[in-house]
């Protein structure tokens, strides 16, 4: 007797070897705090910016940081395992220095820090996020407001040492994405800019330093205004880059060709998202743009999962605020009157959401 195979049955393999289960990518991942302390502490403590003039050995690590003899040469090995160091030779007389991204990146002397998000990072958010359960269960935040009951961005403002981590938190997560819209998004038909909820001015800066015929003006509250007064004059561009007094939240958006908001949406629930959406289309001319620079989520969600950390970040924070879309933005953008909206990839998680009037 024949036995035919029904159409479109599969044939099982011949010798097919099926790879068992493993617990390490679950372990690596339920585990993965222990690894990302290691990193902050680092920053803390000023590692990498000591590493930055010579490298040095355990001991002399130790001395200059002040460390305990016990932990030490756990935390250093544990840096080179995890890719953050590097190690010559072995035992006490080994030297460890930073390897080429730590040099670029977490050194606070260099240009490109980027430590400044980890700093805020090891000082608030790490202790913040042991409660993301109760904010999943409640739908509360869990930083400042917890215990204070003040908001988030009342606890930062009454604090200027706060203030400036915060900010220097914000330019180093935001500089190289900042960077990439300037490059990438085409300037040609735009005469002027206004960036809303500026904080140091940096957005303005960039966009002004890479297009001549574009000047800039960075809208936040009056705390931050001197600072990104001194920080716009120290860059060199205090002639076409100006810092403006906005409340985002009462005042109408200054005139300009081109709106953006960097990391400045996903703070907010869904009625301030639309309601500052429709301010920018206020403001804006036919054929103007407003664009939000955000860890936009892709539209299947199952991709862009920094994007989608960020928006239990933002529950942490705020509560019933939440990164989206790019989907989401060009619907609350067309209910507001835009004609057309893009997405632009600004390399790693974040694009550039350009909506046009």
């Amino acid at each position: 007797m024949t036995v035919h195979q029904p159409i479109g049955a599969q044939m099982p393999a011949l010798h097919q070897t099926e790879v068992p289960p493993s617990p390490a990518p679950i372990l690596q991942l339920g585990m993965a705090f222990w690894g990302s302390k290691v990193l902050l502490s680092a920053v803390e403590l000023g590692l990498f910016s000591l590493l930055a003039q010579a490298p040095r050995t355990g001991r002399e690590i130790e001395a200059a940081l002040g460390l305990a003899p016990r932990g030490t040469f756990d935390f250093l090995d544990t840096l080179v395992a995890l890719g953050m160091l590097e190690r010559d030779g072995a035992g006490e007389a080994a030297r460890y220095r930073n390897t080429a991204d730590a040099a670029a990146f977490l050194d606070r002397a260099s240009p490109r820090y980027v430590g400044g998000i980890l700093e805020m990072a090891n000082a608030r958010l790490y202790r913040f996020w042991g409660d993301l359960t109760e904010a999943l269960k409640t739908g509360r935040p869990q930083n400042e407001i917890k215990h204070s009951g003040r908001p988030m961005f009342d606890e930062l403002y009454a604090e200027p040492a706060r203030l400036e981590q915060f900010m220097e938190a914000m330019e180093g997560i935001s500089r190289g994405n900042f960077t990439a819209f300037a490059e990438r998004f085409d300037f040609a038909p735009y005469r002027t800019l206004v960036d809303i909820g500026g904080t140091t001015g940096l957005l303005s800066s960039i966009v002004a330093a890479h297009h001549p015929h574009i000047t800039a003006r960075s809208c936040d509250l009056p705390v931050v205004r001197p600072i990104a007064e001194r920080r716009i004059a120290a860059r060199g561009l205090a002639g076409r880059v100006t810092a403006e007094v906005v409340d985002f939240l009462t005042d109408e958006f200054p005139k300009a060709d081109v709106i953006t908001m960097g990391m400045i949406l996903h703070d907010w629930d869904l009625a301030h998202k639309k309601m500052l959406i429709a301010k920018a289309y206020r403001a804006l001319p036919a054929g103007g743009a407003l664009v939000a620079i955000e860890n936009i989520i892709d539209d299947d969600r199952r991709r862009n999962a920094f994007g989608l950390l960020m928006s239990l970040n933002m529950l942490i924070e705020f509560g019933d605020a939440f990164d989206f879309t790019g989907a989401d933005y060009a619907g609350w953008c067309r209910e507001a009157g835009f004609r057309r909206v893009e997405v632009i990839p600004l390399g790693g998680p974040a694009s550039a959401a350009v909506a046009y009037k």
